[in-house]
């Protein structure tokens, strides 16, 4: 039981770590002028540029796609129902940003972890039932 606590535990908390590590090292060693929204200062700036995403890309998506995107360019066509889908959905729900919170960074990462510590667990099950 301690074991699978642990199991869970760091499966929950290592992306997070993972994801807040790279974002604080790539803030570190950015020395643009962060785009600024509602007080909050982002890493990335806003400023047009066919080299890399930024915030303009936010704002125009098919910029994005002609400049950004060159490995997924023969997969647009099956994304972009689902991504504008996504986009939405987000902007139906009166608030997108706070939709895009509870939902793409709350509730969708919970359905993740908590489908993967029930596969985790029922292959325990399988392999335990296996060895007898």
């Amino acid at each position: 039981m301690k074991r699978l606590l642990l199991g869970s535990t760091s499966i929950l908390l290592l992306p997070l770590f993972f994801l807040v590590f790279t974002n604080e090292y790539s803030r570190l060693n950015n020395s643009n002028k962060g785009f600024v929204r509602k007080g909050i200062t982002a890493i990335n700036s806003s400023v047009k540029t066919p080299e890399k995403c930024s915030w303009y890309c936010h704002a125009d998506t098919g910029y994005c796609k002609k400049h950004h995107t060159d490995l997924l360019k023969k997969y647009t066509s099956k994304i972009d129902p689902f991504y504008f889908g996504i986009i939405k959905l987000l902007h139906n729900a009166g608030d997108y940003g706070l939709a895009n919170i509870i939902f793409l960074v709350i509730l969708f990462p919970a359905l993740i972890y908590v489908l993967l510590v029930k596969s985790i667990s029922i292959q325990r099950k399988i392999k335990w039932l296996k060895n007898g």
